[in-house]
């Protein structure tokens, strides 16, 4: 298999590269695989009529197959934020090789186009304002979205300030007692129902420091 030619595209790493078999297709220089340590054989001007091996082949198809995914990850991308796992998903199912898709998300992601902290960041600003939920299930709702549970309980200590967290709090307590009287029946007294109300908030992961805000005011509202 030789170069019949190439031609530099529209973007730095971009090739348009024809073969000798006929096959016409485009690549990008930085989704070659390790093989390729002659650099000249991507440089227009100086490739064509260079022999190929088979692995040198291989490995132009596959960064032309790279670069599909990768016009395919950014559809996507401009659509709506991804995860990186999420992402990934996508793109396999939609027939990208599963070899291709990690080297373009992992690129991708080092250029800051696909960040999970970031992700939970956006899902959590537009969760809290309108949700029940309590720390422990926007964890647990994160984590089912792909994200790591570093990164989640990161976004979630950047945007769970303690007023934000309070408001949480007393917004879970109302649905609760909607639903199900959260403990209060199946406590004897009055305490045993503030004890129960306390254990289960701290098991929902809300901070001791807000729950004892939250009783303190409620005693100060009594």
């Amino acid at each position: 298999m030789t170069i019949v030619s190439i031609k530099a595209g529209t973007g730095a790493e971009l090739r348009r590269i024809e073969l000798s078999d006929g096959s016409f297709f485009s690549f990008k220089t930085c989704y070659l695989p390790p093989v390729f340590t002659d650099e000249s054989l991507c440089i227009p001007g100086t490739a064509e009529g260079r022999e190929l091996s088979a692995a040198e082949t291989a490995g132009f198809r596959f960064a032309s197959t790279c670069l599909r995914a990768e016009r395919a990850a950014l559809r996507l991308i401009a659509r709506a934020e991804q995860t990186v796992s999420g992402l990934c998903r996508k793109l396999e199912r939609r027939g990208n090789e599963a070899a291709c898709v990690r080297v373009v998300v992992s690129r991708l992601a080092g250029a800051g186009l696909v960040d999970d902290r970031r992700f939970a960041r956006l899902w959590l600003e537009t969760r809290l304002g309108r949700r029940q939920d309590s720390p422990r299930r926007l964890l647990s709702a994160l984590r089912s979205r792909g994200i790591g549970r570093e990164d989640a309980a990161a976004a979630l200590q950047l945007v769970l300030n303690e007023d934000a967290e309070l408001a949480l709090l007393g917004r879970f307590i109302e649905k609760q007692r909607r639903l199900r009287g959260f403990c209060a029946a199946e406590a004897r007294t009055e305490a045993d129902a503030l004890r129960s109300l306390r254990f289960s908030l701290k098991s929902e992961g809300f901070s001791p420091e807000v729950i004892q805000r939250f009783f303190d005011e409620q005693e100060d509202g009594a």
